[in-house]
């Protein structure tokens, strides 16, 4: 398709943009609108992998062209159009008219022109839950969402869940092929599927607070925005669900220190060296808030507990006293309930901090048994057991 015919799908452009402005403006729309562009090409199709290659081809053709023609009023319609032409010479080449039986139903350009261009409303909660589909590997559901949703990397979800990128990768691509193999339905469900597929939606927004959270050099981005968007939507959404309030709970109270988390030459500063007046104060009340609207669910769940974890740490910092039994307390509950590698190590600190570092340590080699390999792929592991050798 011609530039031309994109640009006036996406409205009037301005005259000319600085590669720099522009590419920002796409990588702001790749975080924002990805999920909903993908979901709108593979709607009928089901075919993620060819609706992301037209996704990516569309971005590489922004990218060349908003510098020269402007960005257009309307990037999002922009750039479904140019996606939706290029899927549509992508089913009208040679090879796939020798390799795959015509469906008009599914194939039919008409199908991507009945969408209207103006009306693409954030969806993303709803991608989500498309992803959360019984047929769908459990195992999968998380990180299918945090790809092809949120637009996350086979190497960030694999560095997020301790497994190497090409294996996540790997797994990215099989169930992808399923989905369009098995025709799994890509459309938006209603809200009823909601508390069966919630666990693995909260799953996927507490990975992208995770990845966000350990992504070096973005403060810039208030981190982490989809996080803290997310959460306080399925806390509105299902209000008297404890594990969705102590999430809101776990990321607003992390996303409160990000000014304090580096000091002016951009160094970390650990929590108990952290200023509390560079905390948002807002965003602490409304974790609390969350907190105690989790507590009087009466449930216990793993993100109510890593919530009060963070709760007791940030009193601490605040000089209130220490409760460095509660804390331990607090992570062999986790530890019971959610055994996790991250929780593990953390559960080994504090023990070193209460019974000394010998029994940190001695924690820390279990550990190596439990996990193997990806113990010793894990950093803070190896942080912990360093901090434990000097004390």
């Amino acid at each position: 398709m011609s530039d031309s015919s994109a640009s006036g799908a996406g409205g009037a452009c301005n005259r000319g943009a600085r590669p720099g402005v522009v590419a920002a403006r796409a990588d702001v729309i790749a975080r924002t609108s990805y999920g909903r562009l993908l979901a709108l090409l593979a709607a009928r199709t089901c075919d993620i992998t060819a609706a992301e290659d037209a996704i990516a081809d569309a971005f590489e053709r922004a990218l060349r062209t908003w510098p020269e023609r402007g960005i257009p009023a309307n990037p999002d319609a922009w750039l479904l159009t140019v996606a939706r032409h290029r899927l549509r010479d992508h089913w009208r080449s040679g090879e796939v008219s020798r390799t795959v039986s015509l469906e008009p139903l599914r194939h039919a350009p008409a199908v991507l022109h009945e969408t209207d261009l103006d009306a693409l409303p954030d969806r993303r909660l709803e991608l989500m839950l498309v992803c959360g589909h019984p047929a769908i590997d459990p195992a999968m559901r998380a990180p299918l969402m945090l790809n092809t949703v949120l637009g996350f990397t086979a190497a960030q979800i694999g560095h997020s869940f301790a497994i190497p990128a090409t294996t996540m990768g790997t797994r990215l691509t099989r169930v992808k092929r399923r989905i369009k193999v098995g025709r799994i339905p890509f459309e938006i469900p209603d809200r009823s599927v909601l508390p069966a597929r919630l666990h693995a939606v909260l799953e996927a927004v507490y990975a992208a607070y995770v990845i966000d959270w350990s992504t070096t050099g973005r403060q810039e981005r208030d981190l982490p925005p989809q996080a803290i968007e997310l959460a306080e939507i399925l806390a509105g959404l299902v209000p008297d669900d404890a594990e969705a309030r102590g999430l809101a709970a776990l990321v607003e109270l992390s996303a409160a220190r990000r000014h304090a988390r580096t000091d002016d030459a951009g160094r970390f500063v650990p929590l108990d060296e952290q200023d509390p007046a560079r905390w948002d104060a807002r965003l602490v009340e409304r974790a609390h808030m969350h907190l105690r609207a989790a507590h009087a669910q009466h449930t216990l769940g793993r993100f109510q507990l890593e919530a009060a974890i963070q709760a007791v740490h940030c009193a601490r910092a605040t000089d209130r006293p220490s409760d460095l039994a509660a804390l331990a307390r607090l992570h062999l509950t986790m530890h019971r309930i959610a055994p996790s590698l991250g929780n593990s190590v953390a559960l080994a600190a504090v023990v070193g901090q209460v019974e000394g570092p010998e029994a940190g340590l001695l924690l820390l080699d279990e550990l190596g048994d439990v996990f193997e390999a990806a113990a010793a792929r894990f950093q803070p592991a190896w942080a912990t057991r360093a901090h434990l050798l000097a004390r």
